[in-house]
């Protein structure tokens, strides 16, 4: 998770630039999880390979889009889009994509999955020069967890065809597959009003922060320097315009598996802290599980989110 927002606050003023100082350390393997199996040191070959691999990806990558604000939302404490799946239709209830731990029920617990549950929340929606030109608001949280991913989507009030017409802002559309090493993204922040630009460095088998445990988490190249407040940023593949992940957490302190500080587990149990890098949540599973009308149905075919 982000740090708490009176502490990003504290670190633009002190830094003067509006935004944390980007850095990245180089990673350090601090030894096996304890929960896990004993595995070796992260070799240097594989990440070599896995760095001339997402080099290769970005040169042969096509063009990047100019990525703006439009169908971001800012959230009282996160931030967040407006989002549709690829067949969603215009009468369609409209949704909202942010992370689990902005709930403002509070974090949810390990093995935690929330469905259908009533809330009134509200949402600023804002527009490609990042104003805010409506508030949009929530019948329901239809579905949120932070056990093997950090997400959570509300149903609105308005479909998708009201917003459009009323403002004349789409939603952004949700990519069904998985993004590659390399690709080029844009974290757009509601709240911030800030767009980070970088690429994926990169994926992590598991990301573990206290208590939660993710899977196949996007790791960032070190450009995008998010900070608290930009948690539930959509990540938007520049090629595509599409969100391919949703912005959740980075390591602030180079603390290993601490709130605030997550740690890196390969397959064998190799743990790797990178103090600076920051990560998001894949979100191609979730198409598979919004059905006709745009209804959550976890049971759906091809449906590999976390259910209750």
């Amino acid at each position: 998770m982000r740090k708490p927002l009176a502490a990003a606050l504290l670190a633009l003023v002190a830094s003067g630039t509006g935004a944390a100082p980007a850095f990245a350390a180089e990673p350090t393997a601090t030894g096996t999880d304890p929960g896990a199996d004993t595995g070796t040191i992260t070799s240097v070959v594989r990440d070599v390979v896995t760095s001339t691999t997402a080099n290769l990806s970005r040169a042969g990558a096509p063009p990047a889009r100019a990525v703006d604000f439009a169908g971001t939302v800012s959230l009282s404490n996160c931030s967040g889009s407006l989002v549709r799946m690829p067949d969603s239709e215009d009468d369609d209830p409209a949704l909202v994509l942010t992370n689990g731990h902005c709930l403002e029920t509070g974090f949810p617990a390990p093995g935690e999955v929330v469905v259908d549950r009533a809330s009134s929340r509200s949402f600023g929606l804002l527009d490609s020069a990042g104003t805010r030109v409506a508030t949009l608001r929530a019948s329901k949280i239809a579905y949120a967890t932070m056990t093997d991913t950090d997400a959570a989507v509300y149903q609105l009030t308005r479909t998708y065809g009201q917003i459009g017409s009323a403002y004349g802002i789409d939603a952004l559309t949700l990519q069904d597959t998985r993004p590659a090493a390399g690709t080029s993204i844009s974290v757009v922040s509601g709240y911030w009003k800030r767009i980070y630009t970088c690429s994926v460095d990169g994926f992590v088998y598991r990301l573990k922060e206290g208590d939660w445990t993710w899977k196949d988490s996007v790791r960032y190249t070190s450009a995008c320097d998010t900070v608290g407040g930009t948690s539930g940023s959509p990540v938007v593949d520049t090629a595509t315009g599409r969100v391919v992940a949703v912005n959740n957490t980075g390591n602030e302190d180079g603390g290993r598996c601490t709130v605030d500080n997550p740690c890196e587990v390969d397959e064998n149990g190799t743990v790797t802290v990178r103090q600076g890098i920051n990560y998001a949540q894949q979100t191609h599973p979730f198409p598979a599980c919004f059905g006709i009308d745009g209804k959550l149905d976890l049971g759906a075919s091809g449906c590999t989110l976390p259910k209750p």
